[in-house]
């Protein structure tokens, strides 16, 4: 199901989806850079033009396998003319394009997969692409940084349960649930003051006005290492080590990781990896 978004490139909003894990960018908010009032226009005008039909169909060759590429070859042949005409609607009726989606109404407009909507772009200004794909890269890095944040939030919520199974089977195997979830608590707070300084409890009183906890506001970095305490800390759990020797190698290990993540060289190796 698509989903819509919006970056806004010069002060025009422009929206963009993803159709098929592809992303589709608006050509009829783009053509509001040429024609605010009537954006259809510049989008029917490039399509009239002998280069962009050839592109068009190529693209379509190159990733339609449902493409009618005899009925592109009369467009082809005709592009050009002065007699030629050619909107969107008719161009994907005719040749079951896929490249461009477009819909009537005030709910609709034409979207274009990345690759013709840069085109297009580039054909109204050179200038106006280039911002266009400096916003859409950026846009791409900060969901990139959302996933890798994500992914961490999971990898650590995986290990917590790694962490209490341990908690269980080790250190209180006769209390009852709830006295077994005050001490989830406290061996979690362990980890809290281990990599924070603080507890949870400290975290909630500094902050009344947040809501989650304090590992919702983590960063990458320390939601990587405590991914890595919690696995270590079941280990420690295993062999009996006690709570406060667990706590300074812990503390210990906490700093010596972020320090390494904290280095950029090795902070980019691992982004890359991911």
């Amino acid at each position: 199901m698509a989903k819509n978004n919006k970056i806004e490139v010069n002060g025009i909003g422009i929206k963009y989806k993803k159709i098929n894990k592809a992303e589709y960018i608006s050509l009829t908010d783009i053509a509001r850079y040429a024609n605010p009032k009537e954006p259809k226009v510049p989008i029917q005008t490039w399509m009239r033009n002998k280069d962009v039909i050839s592109y068009l169909g190529l693209w379509e060759k190159l990733n339609n396998p449902e493409f009618k590429g005899i009925e592109f070859t009369t467009f082809e042949n005709q592009a050009g003319k002065n007699s030629f005409y050619l909107s969107p609607q008719k161009w994907i009726q005719t040749t079951n394009a896929i490249g461009i989606i477009s819909k009537s109404g005030n709910s609709g407009g034409t979207f274009a997969h990345r690759d013709i909507a840069f085109e297009f772009a580039s054909w109204l200004s050179p200038e106006f692409k280039l911002y266009l794909i400096t916003e859409f890269q950026r846009l791409k890095i900060n969901e990139q940084k959302e996933l890798e944040w994500s992914a961490k939030r999971e990898l650590a919520k995986v290990n917590y349960h790694i962490h209490t199974d341990a908690i269980k089977e080790n250190i209180v195997p006769t209390l009852s649930e709830k006295q077994l979830a005050f001490v989830y608590a406290n061996e979690a707070d362990v980890l809290n003051m281990s990599l924070f300084g603080k507890t949870a409890k400290d975290w909630r009183m500094e902050n009344p006005d947040k809501k989650g906890n304090i590992r919702d506001y983590a960063t990458i970095e320390q939601l990587l290492v405590i991914a890595n305490m919690e696995s270590f800390n079941a280990i420690l759990i295993e062999q009996g080590v006690s709570q406060r020797e667990r706590l300074v190698q812990l503390n210990a290990m906490a700093k010596s990781q972020l320090r390494v993540l904290e280095n950029q060289n090795t902070l980019n190796l691992l982004k890359e990896k991911n």
